[in-house]
């Protein structure tokens, strides 16, 4: 029996990965157009509280779907307060049999705006804000198998609640006060790979929304869980690890 004949009657493995697609530049398959998400929530937390839940890239994987696994490799140098932010993290991603690991560059502006890119995709951060990531300002793009360009960019700010103009407030409740953060995703992807793109049809214009669903859950659990894990005094690297310390 011939090596060919062997080979088309071996079983294939049950995770799969492709090598990157290779297509003229004017040909654009279907699914691999540039796309666009976005989602926002308001959360009843301080944003400084928010933005290290965000921040915290190495606890992706335990939380996300279709994150199975998140290391950070590179840090940033200190920021003006002495931080260092993450720089450069491995993602393995796997949905429908399927796993791959590609690399994504880091852009943090502390208590602002978190941004991760993966592929082509440039930072829009403008470099005054972000100079403790000056070493990587220029690096060079990773390519990857699934996207030709990803940029994900977190972003929080306060969020100050306007009562409704008209009548005047009948409730004479006193609640308690508390602080609250807009939290705003968008994604920009464009998949690498037709194949790709077409098992993901059903999935990808809901990341968004499953992304920002999982941060909140993942806040709540960290900043209404027992002994309040993340506090806004504490350094970067005890949040990390308290976080890690109460199993969520």
């Amino acid at each position: 029996m011939s090596k060919t004949l062997l080979q088309t009657l071996r079983p294939a493995s049950a995770v799969h990965s492709f090598r990157p697609f290779s297509r003229r530049s004017f040909i654009t398959f279907p699914g691999t157009e540039a796309q666009k998400l976005t989602a926002t929530r308001i959360l009843p937390y301080s944003s400084n509280s928010l933005y290290t839940v965000i921040a915290d890239v190495d606890s992706y994987s335990s939380f996300l779907p279709y994150c199975l696994e998140s290391k950070v490799t590179k840090w940033s140098s200190p920021d003006k307060n002495g931080k260092r932010w993450p720089s450069e993290a491995d993602l393995k991603v796997g949905w429908g049999g399927y796993e791959e690991t590609f690399t994504s560059r880091l852009f943090c502006d502390p208590g602002s705006t978190v941004e991760a890119l993966g592929g082509e995709a440039r930072t829009s951060l403008p470099k005054t804000d972000i100079e403790h990531h000056s070493a990587t300002f220029d690096s060079p793009a990773v390519a990857n198998n699934i996207f030709q360009s990803l940029s994900t960019v977190w972003r929080v700010r306060p969020f100050h609640y306007k009562p409704p103009s008209g009548g005047p407030q009948t409730d004479k409740a006193v609640l308690p006060a508390r602080e609250q953060t807009e939290v705003h995703l968008t994604i920009d992807f464009q998949f690498a790979n037709p194949i790709y793109a077409a098992l993901s049809k059903a999935v990808a214009p809901k990341v968004a929304g499953i992304m920002i669903e999982a941060f909140e859950i993942r806040a709540r659990k960290l900043l209404d869980g027992p002994g309040a894990a993340v506090k806004e005094k504490d350094s970067l690297d005890d949040l990390f690890s308290e976080g890690k310390k109460i199993g969520v």
